[in-house]
């Protein structure tokens, strides 16, 4: 940033933080605590390793110095202000969901935003239907850029080390599923079983549709199928699909169209698309609810799971106001942003000042004057 852009955010973030508090954790007195701040060396992007006893100190903190990005551990500590990790003396921690559009899909913010909360209500239908969390112990929080996390409080998970998570998250995630057990007999088809197998009625579906010709190619690229086997497949789909699911695993083709690369993406897209490091780490920091992201000059917005449904960060997350403010764009681009849709071209714009502060953070704009 230039320094009159600089000077513009931070001026505003230290309005916002004036104004309002941050969502305070459980547990304060063990948590660490970690800042980047705007004028920081390249060399020393965060500043970590602290603690605080109680939210007026917290607060205090953070309206005297305003930083950019403002974090705590989802892990909790003897001695969080410890200089390193071996003197904290790891007590437990929180089990998080990180959900990242940029690992989903690329495409305009709103689009983005828009397929990452379906991936996160696809998440927490799975966490309180399928594995039996408790709604009260789980929180979201927006991320202010383009996720969601996902925080479950419940104390008995504080304890799980990493490969505990890491059970969580492959079923999250569809990872390692096998279809002996996917498609075998038992009770009534629910969860990854019922994924697992519409999943598989679904790639037979489309391999149905392809020219009988590419069918054959595709399925001859598989381990075990042989070309006669390949050609003759695509002609059985139909009855295939007659059959019950445990019988489909009978035939030779789809034992090996089951443990195909592409078939096994697909499955990936029927769970949720959670980052698996996040959720493995059990000394992570996470950004604070209720702060602003120094990427967007969004709030991470804290939020039941009744409200998740309505909510809309391009509404919702918004904090800062729509007088004109003017800057220079250094590229063309177009966003959303309070309901409104924005056309930008290279150059000088007059814009509210809302979508001033997200341009400047993302460094696609530089303030100009009417700061």
């Amino acid at each position: 940033m230039k320094p009159a852009t600089l000077e513009f955010v931070k001026q505003r973030f230290t309005e916002y933080y004036q104004r309002q508090n941050l969502t305070v954790p459980s547990s304060l007195e063990q948590r660490e605590w970690g800042f980047v701040f705007f004028d920081a060396a390249a060399e020393v992007r965060m500043r970590r390793h602290m603690a605080f006893m109680d939210p007026l100190e917290l607060a205090a903190y953070v309206k005297n110095l305003v930083p950019a990005h403002v974090y705590y551990s989802t892990a909790y500590y003897q001695t969080p202000s410890a200089p390193t990790m071996n003197d904290k003396h790891w007590a437990g921690a929180d089990l998080i969901f990180d959900l990242d559009a940029d690992q989903i899909v690329r495409g305009p913010y709103a689009m983005m935003l828009a397929r990452v909360k379906e991936e996160t209500e696809k998440l927490l239908g799975m966490l309180t239907d399928e594995l039996g969390f408790a709604k009260n112990h789980i929180r979201i929080a927006f991320s202010g850029g383009r996720g969601y996390h996902i925080h479950v409080t419940d104390i008995a998970v504080r304890g799980w080390g990493g490969p505990e998570r890491r059970e969580i998250v492959d079923y999250i995630c569809g990872i390692g599923l096998d279809p002996g057990v996917m498609l075998g007999p038992g009770s009534t088809r629910t969860g990854w079983r019922q994924r697992y197998a519409d999943t598989l009625r679904s790639h037979l579906l489309h391999l149905a549709a392809l020219d009988p010709a590419e069918a054959a190619a595709y399925l001859a690229g598989l381990e075990g199928v042989s070309k006669r086997a390949a050609a003759e497949f695509p002609a059985d789909i139909d009855a295939l699909l007659a059959k019950d699911p445990q019988d489909l695993l009978q035939n030779r083709v789809v034992r090996a169209i089951a443990g195909a690369p592409d078939f096994e993406e697909r499955l990936r897209d029927a769970g949720a698309r959670a980052d698996e490091p996040v959720t493995t780490d059990i000394k992570r920091l996470i950004r604070t609810p209720g702060s602003l992201h120094g990427g967007s000059g969004m709030r991470v917005v804290p939020l039941d799971i009744r409200d998740f449904a309505d909510f809309d960060p391009l509404v919702d997350a918004v904090v800062f106001g729509d007088r004109e403010v003017r800057v220079a764009m250094k590229a063309n681009f177009t966003t959303s942003l309070l309901g409104n849709t924005y056309t930008l071209k290279a150059g000088p714009a007059s814009v509210p000042e809302a979508l001033a502060v997200f341009l400047c953070c993302r460094n696609m704009a530089e303030i100009t004057g009417g700061a």
